[in-house]
């Protein structure tokens, strides 16, 4: 009998720390071997697009399949979530789905956590650093969740188009983290203070101007993901040492890294190393402090699968959840 957990249980269950501890051990697996990562299959039906994510993760015995649907009309034609997820995680040595989750929640803390792995090794080590964040939505709130553990840090800025997401964030992180979290009235006003930047939008074209990204700087681009959308612009990939979340994803899916590829500005060894290799030391992370790294995200199954094992196991060890008969 599988375990139904909701969206409120998995809030229940799930801290970021906690989190990122285990998306590090994935990344930690995919490097070693023990991890098996199919590219996701997208499927698009006339009016939406639904995605499946599998994953297996040896060594941590966890093996799921994430289903996500983006539906732009779902707002208005039925009153429902332009995005829905739900992961069905199974146990390994039968194959049997033992656990049916929502998937929002747990993407959203994933792909802070996932941001938060790369800034504890690719961020300057000194404390009182100044975190920025470029969108104001759920996945913003999330990454500067993941910093300000990664990172001691003095104060935040936020920069959003909308003046009410904006303030939504400031008011909720500020009591959240017990930083200052400030509204950004420009993106150079960011460039110009952040240590860490974190890129969370849903816009296709780059949000700033990459030649003013200052030396010493740590990046995290998490927001687009498809082959003609980027948040950054060329200027900043050339700069930066460039590290993946895959390969694989990122000369296949992601739009920052396959624009500048076909305009002739960098080539595929522009990309030095992916996650998992800095996070077992198979390659070296910042060389010093005025170099600017850049972390880019797409999204991988082992980190839902990961994070779907974690949330089962407490889930279990608190008595959360219903089963159910099928």
């Amino acid at each position: 009998m599988p375990l139904i957990l909701t969206r409120d249980n998995v809030i229940n269950v799930l801290e970021m720390s906690d989190c990122m501890n285990v998306v590090e051990k994935a990344f930690t697996e995919m490097a070693n071997g023990t991890a098996v990562l199919p590219l996701r299959i997208n499927i698009t039906p006339p009016d939406g697009l639904s995605l499946y994510m599998p994953a297996y993760l040896k060594e941590m015995g966890a093996l799921a399949c994430k289903v996500v649907t983006v539906y732009k009309n779902n707002p208005s034609k039925h009153d429902m979530p332009t995005t829905i997820g739900k992961v069905l995680l199974q146990d390994p040595e039968t194959g049997d789905v033992i656990c049916i989750m929502d998937g929002g929640y747990l993407t959203a803390v994933r792909t802070g956590a996932v941001s938060g792995v790369a800034t504890k090794y690719l961020a300057r080590k000194d404390d009182g650093q100044i975190a920025g964040i470029f969108g104001a939505g759920v996945q913003a709130k999330m990454q500067l969740w993941a910093a300000a553990i990664a990172r001691n840090l003095s104060k935040a800025y936020v920069y959003d188009i909308s003046d009410d997401a904006a303030a939504s964030f400031i008011a909720e992180m500020s009591s959240k983290l017990g930083i200052d979290v400030i509204r950004a009235e420009t993106p150079d006003q960011i460039l110009e203070t952040a240590d860490i930047i974190c890129t969370a939008t849903s816009s296709p074209t780059p949000i700033f101007d990459g030649s003013k990204v200052k030396a010493g700087t740590h990046i995290n681009g998490i927001g687009s993901h498809t082959p003609a959308a980027r948040e950054l612009d060329t200027e900043i990939i050339r700069k930066s040492k460039v590290i993946a979340d895959s390969y694989e994803a990122c000369l296949k899916e992601a739009g920052d890294i396959m624009i500048p590829i076909d305009e002739g500005a960098i080539d595929k060894s522009h990309l030095h190393a992916d996650l998992g290799e800095i996070v077992t030391g198979k390659k070296p992370a910042r060389s010093d402090d005025n170099e600017i790294t850049l972390f880019k995200s797409n999204g991988l199954a082992i980190q839902d699968v990961a994070t779907a094992k974690l949330v089962y196991d407490r889930a279990i060890e608190k008595g959360i959840g219903q089963t159910v008969e099928i």
